[in-house]
């Protein structure tokens, strides 16, 4: 019998070694997850509203509502879109906007659903519009059209869809059309976390991954965070690694000083994106204004990447401003990057910094 060549093993090898990490990971952030809403940290007002819609529904035996989730990536929609289906003892069908090319798709994950399932789309705001105009159908009258055929020929054959509740979550509110979103019953907005709660977000996170997560240490780790328990979780193991390699396993404030320092997350939360978008700024072209292309280009990344990774908290900081212009790299920011600011530097007033800027 023929073996394959060793270049082929290898490849095999290493996709398997991919496959059982990304699933390692995978099982990792479920167990991180809260499973009932009660053990949910911060949004307490979603949290409030989500809880009274929840229990009316429960109480008149019907399907609640359909949910909207919005906000910034990594504060937990789809944590909250997993609790709603496991308040309600009901299944939860995920899928994503991008994977709903076609109304086929659509109709046929629909199909399938049992009364009182939850569907969850995650970015729901990037789903095709012929899947779009059959979901406004299925949301009000549980109820698709499937066209048969094509030209002339074609028939429309009705199809009845048992009650669900769907849960769309978006991290750009704003490109929802009109009559999407208006056919959600209720539509929570998800808040950057204050470090006191992401302080209880790794609290807990620590418990379950059996870290020695030191008070002071888990300050550190919160104020680094950027307001995100997401990204809150991912510095926790960063710095399990470096406390169990270099150091007694114990995470500590000076524990994670300086295991955030090997991965290049400073005392602000920036990393090293970050700090090159400002530095471009501030070295290359003084200031600004510039365009966002053009400082992508000297920073060697996509214009998306930086607009969406990047800019959204540096403009919370109050590093840099978006002007009709171009970007502008404010005071701080040079103070940041140890320069002084030139007199013309811009300094937003503090009541403007980080307000309505995320989706804009």
């Amino acid at each position: 019998m023929n073996e394959p060549p060793a270049d082929e093993m290898e490849e095999s090898l290493e996709r398997a070694l991919a496959s059982t990490a990304a699933d390692g990971e995978s099982d990792l952030e479920n167990r991180l997850r809260p499973a009932r809403l009660s053990e949910f940290i911060g949004q307490p007002r979603v949290r409030e509203q989500l809880d009274l819609v929840l229990q009316g529904a429960m109480r008149r035996g019907r399907p609640p509502d359909h949910v909207l989730l919005s906000g910034p990536p990594g504060l937990g929609k789809t944590s909250l879109a997993m609790i709603i289906g496991h308040e309600l003892g009901a299944a939860v069908r995920i899928t994503s906007g991008p994977a709903l090319e076609r109304a086929g798709d659509l109709a046929a994950m629909l199909s399938n659903l049992v009364e009182g399932d939850v569907l969850f789309i995650d970015e729901i705001h990037r789903m095709a519009r012929p899947a779009e105009e059959m979901l406004y159908l299925a949301m009000e009258d549980f109820r698709v059209d499937v066209v048969v055929g094509k030209g002339p020929g074609a028939t429309s054959i009705p199809l009845d869809v048992a009650p669900f509740t769907l849960v769309g979550a978006t991290t750009r509110a704003g490109s929802l059309t009109g009559p999407l979103r208006d056919r959600f019953g209720f539509t929570g907005h998800m808040e950057f976390y204050e470090p006191s709660d992401l302080e209880l977000v790794l609290r807990r996170s620590a418990q379950i991954l059996e870290v020695d997560l030191r008070p002071d240490g888990g300050t550190e780790i919160a104020g680094r965070s950027r307001g995100t328990p997401r990204i809150a979780n991912r510095l926790l193991r960063r710095v399990r690694d470096y406390a169990e390699v270099r150091a007694d396993g114990a995470v500590t404030r000076e524990v994670a000083r300086a295991a955030l320092a090997v991965y290049d997350v400073d005392e602000l939360g920036l990393d090293r994106l970050d700090r090159a978008v400002l530095g471009a700024l501030v070295r290359s072209f003084g200031g600004g204004p510039v365009g966002v292309s053009t400082l992508a280009v000297a920073v060697g990344e996509e214009p998306g990447t930086v607009e969406e990774v990047c800019e959204p908290y540096l403009v919370r900081a109050g590093m840099l401003a978006r002007t009709p212009r171009g970007r502008v790299a404010t005071a701080a920011a040079w103070r940041h990057l140890g320069q002084e600011a030139p007199p013309t530097a811009f300094d937003a007033p503090d009541d403007e910094r980080g307000q309505g800027t995320l989706f804009g």
